[in-house]
Parts: structure tokens; C-alpha cells; sequence
């Protein structure tokens, strides 16, 4: 009896060990969208809510797809703009690195980051932040909180957003044409590239400290989008699996 009751003891401490290791490796990222896990054709998950621009305005169209054999997500914008976000929790200075894999089949013709009227992008990737209100100027703050109170009471105070552009060249960081809160950091430019799947690793740490000029707090949502309605184009994306890690791959 004692024999069996100290195996017994072994084996429930292995097990433990088994569970703590599996954790610890599955702790080594956090998913934000596994489309790749879900069927073509399938309902967009719960857990990504629309992000409108206006009701004035049409909005992008969003469906999971089949692409050579894995499901991504297909955005198809005409002069439409909208996106999908997710609310998620996560500590910069823990899980720094976001990677994503995404494509698109053409840039914008008229596209330009530094205008209003040329504010648009054939993809995007926002990262918003639990930026302290009590961080920004008087105005910046009052601004804010009229934005929140006419659209949106979750608005961020400080967001990143990664875009693919025609024509700004990539490692560009400037203000949204729109608001001082969100940077545009351009990841990929130009058209040599469209049609081709391209998997992207930013460090939002070091990027959120380069836009801001601080340290990144907590992220509290990321989207994805595709839109066109400053334009008048049409874009069509992809966008894969999007998840926050501790660690760049090695290319």
C-alpha cells in the first residue's frame, strides 16, 4: 500500500509538472485572431465587434475565406470603411512582440497619410492603449472626451496603427491626419509585394516609445481594417492569424 501510494504521489507530480510546462508554453503568446482555425464561410466570431467610422458611411465587408487550403479573413472595400476589433488585455513590456500575416491585391492610387482626403489604406492593423488621460494637455484631454462622449466611450487615448501604404516609404511614423492619438507606422509600401502573403513582427514597446515618446501601457484592443471611403477606391485584403508573443521568430 505504501508502495502504490508513493507511485500514486510520483505520478500525480509528473502530471503537475506536465500541466505547469504546457501552460508555461502556451503562455509564450497570447492569440488575438485564429481565423485559420475556423471554416470558410463561417460566422465572424463574437469576440470581434465592428468598428464603424460613421453611419453616413458604407461599410467593408468581412468574411472568412478559403486560401490555398488555410481560413483568413477577406476584407473587400468600395469607398467603404470599417473594421473588426477585439478587446484584449496585455502587457507590453511582457509580450512586446505582435505578429500578423496579411495581403492585399492592390494599393490606393490617391492615398496619402498626410491628408484627410487621402486617409485611407488597403490594410491596417490598430493597437489601442490604456493611455492616462491625466498624461495629455488640456486640450488634448478635453478633445478626447468629446470624441468619447458624441462616439465612442471606450475610445483610446494613444492607438498605433501599422499600415500597408502606396506611397509613404516603410519605417515612416506620422501623426493620423485625423488626431495627434493615433500614430500610422507604415510597415510595407508599395506594390511590389501585393498578392504575397507577408508575416510581420513589430515591437509595439519599442514602436509605442518612438510614436509617443513614453512608455506603452496596457493594450486594450486590436482591430484589423480596410478602407477607402476618403478615396473613393477599392482594396481588397487578407488577414491571418494575429497574436502577441515574448519573442521575435528568427527569419
Amino acid at each position: 500500500m505504501k508502495n502504490r501510494s508513493r507511485r500514486s504521489r510520483i505520478t500525480l507530480s509528473i502530471a503537475a509538472c506536465a500541466a505547469a510546462a504546457l501552460a508555461w508554453a502556451q503562455a509564450d503568446s497570447i492569440t488575438v485572431a485564429a481565423f485559420s482555425a475556423l471554416k470558410p464561410n463561417a460566422a465572424i466570431p463574437e469576440t470581434f465587434k465592428p468598428l464603424g467610422v460613421s453611419n453616413t458611411v458604407p461599410r467593408t465587408r468581412y468574411t472568412l475565406v478559403d486560401d490555398n487550403g488555410a481560413t483568413v479573413m477577406r476584407a473587400d472595400a468600395n469607398a467603404s470603411a470599417s473594421g473588426l476589433s477585439r478587446a484584449v488585455k496585455v502587457n507590453p513590456a511582457e509580450y512586446p512582440i505582435l505578429r500578423w500575416r496579411w495581403k492585399i491585391t492592390n494599393v490606393l492610387k490617391a492615398s496619402d497619410l498626410t491628408t484627410k482626403a487621402g486617409d485611407d489604406f488597403p490594410a491596417r492593423i490598430y493597437v489601442m492603449f490604456d493611455y492616462p488621460l491625466e498624461k495629455l494637455t488640456f486640450a488634448e484631454r478635453t478633445k478626447i472626451r468629446l470624441a468619447r462622449a458624441l462616439y465612442d466611450p471606450n475610445l483610446p487615448a494613444a492607438t498605433l496603427c501599422y499600415v500597408w501604404d502606396g506611397k509613404a516609404p516603410a519605417g515612416t511614423i506620422a501623426p493620423s491626419a485625423y488626431t495627434e492619438r493615433v500614430r500610422v507606422i507604415v510597415v510595407e509600401s508599395g506594390a511590389s509585394r501585393v498578392n504575397q502573403w507577408l508575416t510581420v513582427q513589430r515591437d509595439i514597446a519599442t514602436d509605442f516609445k518612438a510614436a509617443f515618446g513614453d512608455v506603452a501601457p496596457m493594450v486594450t484592443a486590436v482591430a484589423i481594417a480596410t478602407d477607402t471611403d476618403n478615396t473613393g477606391e477599392s482594396a481588397t485584403a487578407f488577414f491571418g492569424d494575429i497574436s502577441f508573443n515574448k519573442h521575435e521568430l528568427k527569419k
